[in-house]
């Protein structure tokens, strides 16, 4: 079957789980926590079911391996979900289970992500074909980037992954931006060869679309850090699958930012005894205190999201 139908059947089966795990989320008492220094305007979400991402984790295995045909690269893909998806799942229980906004440590959650990509990139570097090559852009060729591999994928793999789980801030965002991004992948696997991460790819994509349904403003549910981790190793896997890391930072300029107005806000902060760049950070709470409406800010990001990945498509055709 073509890679548009195995993206109709992700939409249908994660539409279905997630309509389903809704009231059962309600039911074990499964609630967003909003952490009190965030937008005020946020402090009405409070209580509304979150970990909803189990339902977007499972419409991408169960889909996403019977498109792949059980290949070994779609294998990996979906171990590197699954594995992300559990550190972001252990940090919503904890924060359910005690009642408030804090999981996991940030140490807790980097030593296990760094331990999972580097175990995915020593995997690819020794156990393909590709070896430790890269696409570069401009360029139009591969790189072998030898025994700067293993860093390079464990840093792209951790860096992506955190920076798609910042964009989890607002009704939508996360779900609807990697659902554009995901498309880009597809249509890239395809060209570039990659079928099975193309496949998945599309699948990432239906599962977003499947999820929100439910998960646009005002959401229904959250996917919680369940849902934002998952998506990230999925994603960030994908790629580099594909041996298109570089096109991931293009396409996905929308996550690098986020990481980046947290960096600086951060350091900013500490340089001037507590002064602050932006408003807020991530980048999408700032557009919300200078006025904008939730929805615009949104809409925004998705916009701007699908203009990187036409500009990352044009990039790669020349």
């Amino acid at each position: 079957m073509s890679v548009s139908i195995w993206f109709i059947i992700a939409f249908a089966v994660s539409a279905v789980l997630t309509g389903v795990e809704i009231p059962m989320l309600k039911k074990h008492q499964f609630k967003q926590y909003i952490r009190e220094e965030g937008p005020q305007s946020h402090q009405k979400k409070s209580g509304t079911p979150t970990m909803g991402g189990i339902a977007i984790i499972i419409a991408m295995v169960l889909v996403g391996l019977i498109g792949g045909g059980f290949g070994g690269k779609t294998v990996l893909m979906v171990v590197m979900t699954l594995l992300f998806g559990a550190i972001g799942f252990l940090d919503d229980y904890i924060k359910v289970a005690q009642k408030h906004n804090l999981g996991l440590r940030a140490w807790q959650k980097l030593v296990l992500q760094i331990l999972f990509a580097v175990v995915l990139a020593l995997y690819i570097s020794k156990g393909t074909d590709e070896g430790t090559l890269v696409y570069i852009p401009f360029y139009g060729d591969y790189l072998d980037f030898g025994i700067l591999y293993v860093p390079f994928v464990a840093f792209v793999m951790v860096a992506m992954a955190n920076s798609v789980n910042l964009s989890d801030g607002l009704d939508g965002l996360c779900a609807g931006s990697t659902a554009i991004v995901s498309v880009f992948f597809a249509i890239l696997g395809l060209k570039a060869g990659e079928a099975e991460a193309g496949v998945y790819a599309a699948v990432i994509s239906g599962s977003c679309l499947g999820f929100l349904l439910f998960n646009r403003h005002p959401a229904k549910l959250f996917m919680g850090d369940t849902g934002s981790m998952a998506l990230g190793g999925a994603l960030a896997s994908a790629a580099i699958v594909m041996r298109m890391e570089f096109m991931l930072v293009i396409a996905g300029l929308i996550y690098v930012l986020e990481a980046l107005s947290v960096i600086i806000q951060v350091l900013y902060f500490k340089k001037t005894g507590g002064k602050r760049f932006f408003k807020m950070a991530p980048l999408h709470h700032h557009f919300e205190l200078c006025g904008m409406k939730e929805t615009s800010v949104v809409l925004m990001f998705w916009a701007f999201a699908a203009v990187c990945c036409l500009l990352a498509y044009l990039i790669y055709m020349i």
